[in-house]
């Protein structure tokens, strides 16, 4: 799914139109909680919001509106109003929402869509709006875009996924009979839990106390954000799929979890930039039990991490640590401080990784965006999003000259390490008493693939194309998330290669295959268990792909390697037949 912010949305043009449901009067109180006080509590104001885009097949606006009518009942954060008392004092309460109309937000000559898109968002998506959400259609040419967005004092990331999935479903006529719990009831049940234990108190204070008795700040000069300015957002796509799946087996390798690796790079480019441990304010989501995992709210509290050693065991100690701090009712925790303390600088780190999810939607049909809304800002965010295009990483942080400098060096560093740490995972396979690598192949290694294609009687009367021929076809590869070209290195030498696709299918209960071709091996290292090793890796890359069936083909004259890829477990169970075109 893409990671976007608004300035940076990508829509097809067309007429932008908001439909406007009717809110009655104002019903039974309802319990807040704790970051929802400390949300609206801050005053109305636009830019609070965070929405969702999908394109869907051509739906009628009448059929559209019913639908989202129907998920508003439904989830009971959609139907509740946020309003301040004479004190200043926060209050919820439930509504009744009802049918409305269409209208049209025209859009000024000049005006870009995505301009236009947060004009409307600001304006009806503040923490006291009635409703604080609206549904948005950009009609276009071919399909319409509809763009959800809410104010995020009912909402999360989790959560619009949830409203997208229940959206289809009502557009489909297949939504569930049973409700979920609203969110009201979830910080009832907080408001009811016992007090932290005293230990975690204490290391909360132990955390705060190191960064002067405020939340956790970033390191690095961020320029005079005694009051935000206006901020800039930067989205970088860090790791692709493959990529990816080497991350999280460097991370298996060394028993720790891929949040944990990363934070390990983290941990180590904030003491080599800035000579400090690395910590931040850490959100954790709040759906302890399954109850909670088709509800909407803002199910999302605040937890800090500390990690002053890159070491990963210790990383992945420091977030199993922030996850425990982040499990407790935070009120008591701040209450010596008046409230959560927190001073310009802020410095929070999240990270949320959608194919863990129970919720999903087809975000690649539905070309779906997560759209964060544009502000003013003190500190520093950084959001680390996996899905199954690869790992995606956000950022929003003063737009000041030193910020640029400092927020942006620390993002190169960062963004880097995690790339090296995806590289340098390259499987180590012990072969016949030498250790030889597995990596991702290299523009610069395509001659010596095409001289392993060609190293045999068959290869040789068929690999004739000229280096330029082989160079784009590479190209064309590496551009290709299914398809990943990999060598085994003997020091700098090229001793083996291989193709690996990945098939998705309908047949077999839908089952995901992955295709191996162009399998060679240099003649010095056949007979010694190269290919036994290279192979086994070759599977476990699959696995993590998600596919379940392995396939090969193989020339009917090459006898040795039928008995090879037997010996693998492999079965001649089809005929393969090839045609020119």
């Amino acid at each position: 799914m893409r990671l976007t912010h608004v300035a940076h949305l990508r829509l097809p043009f067309g007429r932008v139109m908001g439909y406007d449901l009717t809110v009655g009067a104002t019903g039974e109180r309802l319990p807040v909680s704790f970051d929802q006080e400390r949300h609206v509590g801050q005053g109305d104001r636009p830019g609070s919001w965070m929405a969702i885009t999908v394109r869907l097949p051509d739906v009628d606006l009448d059929r559209l509106a019913e639908a989202w009518l129907a998920v508003v009942r439904r989830h009971g954060t959609l139907h509740t109003v946020f309003s301040l008392d004479d004190d200043g004092d926060v209050e919820l309460h439930e509504v009744e929402v009802g049918p409305g109309s269409w209208r049209e937000h025209p859009m000024a000559p000049g005006t870009r869509l995505s301009d236009a898109i947060r004009g409307v968002l600001d304006e009806h998506c503040r923490p006291l709006s009635r409703p604080s959400h609206r549904l948005c259609v950009v009609q276009s040419h071919d399909r319409p875009t509809v763009v959800i967005g809410s104010d995020h004092a009912h909402v999360d990331m989790w959560s619009l996924l949830v409203v997208v999935r229940d959206l289809l479903r009502e557009l489909g006529h297949t939504a569930s009979e049973v409700l979920p719990r609203a969110f009201s009831s979830h910080t009832e049940s907080l408001l009811g839990r016992e007090r932290p234990p005293q230990d975690v108190r204490d290391r909360w204070a132990e955390v705060l106390g190191a960064c002067g008795d405020t939340m956790p700040r970033f390191p690095l000069p961020l320029g005079d954000v005694t009051t935000p300015v206006l901020e800039r957002v930067e989205v970088r796509d860090v790791l692709d799929v493959d990529a990816m799946a080497w991350l999280e087996r460097a991370a298996r390798a060394q028993g720790v979890s891929t949040l944990a690796l990363v934070t390990s790079v983290l941990t180590r480019v904030t003491r080599s930039l800035a000579d400090a441990p690395f910590r931040a304010v850490f959100p954790v989501h709040s759906r302890y039990e399954e109850i909670w995992h088709d509800a909407v709210g803002w199910f999302i509290t605040n937890a800090v991490i500390d990690s002053p050693d890159p070491d990963p065991t210790a990383c992945a100690a420091a977030v199993k640590e922030a996850i425990r701090l982040g499990s407790w009712p935070l009120a008591d925790v701040f209450a010596p401080y008046g409230g959560m303390p927190q001073s310009p600088g802020m410095f929070a780190f999240s990270w949320l990784d959608l194919r863990r999810l129970p919720v999903h939607v087809d975000h690649v049909g539905l070309e779906a965006q997560y759209v964060s809304a544009a502000g003013r800002t003190d500190g520093v965010m950084v959001w680390f999003v996996l899905d199954e295009g690869g790992v995606h990483l956000r950022c929003r942080y003063p737009d000041t000259a030193e910020a640029r400098g400092s927020v942006g060096g620390w993002l190169d560093a960062v963004v880097d390490g995690v790339r090296r740490a995806a590289r340098d995972a390259g499987t180590t396979l012990e072969v016949d008493g030498e250790r030889l690598r597995v990596e991702r192949a290299e523009r610069a290694d395509v001659p010596a693939i095409v001289a392993l294609l060609a190293d045999d009687p068959i290869g040789a009367s068929r690999e004739h194309g000229t280096a330029s021929v082989y160079q784009e076809a590479f190209d064309s590869l590496v551009r290709d998330p299914s398809q990943l070209v990999v060598v085994v290195r003997d020091g700098d030498e090229v001793v083996a290669t291989a193709q690996l696709t990945i098939l998705p299918g309908l047949s077999r209960g839908g089952t995901t295959r992955m295709q191996v071709e162009g399998v060679r091996v240099a003649p010095r290292w056949r007979s010694r268990g190269l290919g036994g090793a290279f192979m086994a890796w070759a599977h476990e890359h699959g696995r993590a792909r998600g596919a379940r069936l392995s396939q090969l083909t193989s020339d009917t004259s090459r006898d040795a390697a039928h008995r090879f890829y037997e010996r693998l477990g492999y079965e001649p169970s089809h005929v393969g037949f090839k045609r020119p075109l």
